[in-house]
């Protein structure tokens, strides 16, 4: 078996004296870990470090077998994120969501594309907003995203302004207004792909999204949920 793909690199262990175990997220074939022989030495330090995007050509006898990559870096992505402590700790929260909720081996499809926008975009004084949207679509790529549509009180499709808890639906200002303080904002920046939205609206999008993340995949898969990401709208000042 062997292919050729492209992806960011979202895990990185030592194996043995000088070889490393990747994780990486590629455009075609989803999270795949391989061996890369002789990747940890010191002319490799800048090549092999998280975000950085690389093209890979992966290999194996069989299988079953692990896979062995040869890689090459596009894309030193990872510099973006050096020296600031915010984006470094979304960077932290990335990687360590998307490989403990990814499939090996199953394609990413579309989902990829908001993979390669946050890191594109990082650049841009809007790089948080794209991150999260990453976070609400992986929800959704989980099979547990939110049922945004109609009030799951009134069946109306106008005024939605929260979201339950409970059910992970849209809930209209009427029916929501006595439990407001126990609802999640309703988040119309994405509904409406907004990429201009008020911070305030981004940091109430994550804590919804954290939630609903931990409640509906780490624990149901009796995982932990990872501390960056627990931490993280406090490493944000939000």
């Amino acid at each position: 078996m062997q292919f050729t793909d492209e992806g960011y690199i979202i895990n990185i262990r030592k194996h043995g004296e000088n070889s490393l175990i990747l994780t990486v997220l590629t455009r075609f074939h989803g999270k795949l870990v391989g061996y890369v022989k002789g990747g940890h030495s010191k002319k490799n330090l800048g090549v092999y470090q998280p975000g950085n995007l690389i093209s890979l050509d992966a290999y194996a006898r069989l299988e079953e077998n692990m896979l062995s990559f040869r890689t090459e870096l596009l894309r030193p992505s990872a510099v973006n994120f050096i020296g600031d402590a915010a984006k470094l700790s979304v960077l932290t929260s990335f990687c360590e969501l998307a490989n403990a909720c990814m499939p090996e081996k199953v394609e990413l499809e579309r989902f990829y594309y908001l993979v390669d926008s946050f890191f594109y975009f990082i650049g841009e004084d809007n790089w948080l907003v794209h991150y999260s949207y990453f976070e609400f679509y992986l929800l959704d790529f989980l099979g547990i995203g939110l049922d945004l549509s109609e009030c799951s009180a009134t069946g109306r499709t106008e005024n939605l302004r929260y979201v339950s808890p409970k059910s992970g639906r849209a809930v209209c200002a009427e029916a929501g207004e006595p439990y407001k303080d126990r609802l999640f904002r309703f988040p119309r920046y994405i509904v409406d792909k907004n990429y201009r939205p008020e911070i305030t609206e981004v940091a109430d999008l994550l804590r919804m999204t954290e939630f609903f993340l931990n409640k509906n995949f780490f624990q149901t898969h009796n995982l932990k949920f990872p501390a960056n990401r627990a931490n993280l709208l406090h490493n944000l000042g939000l």
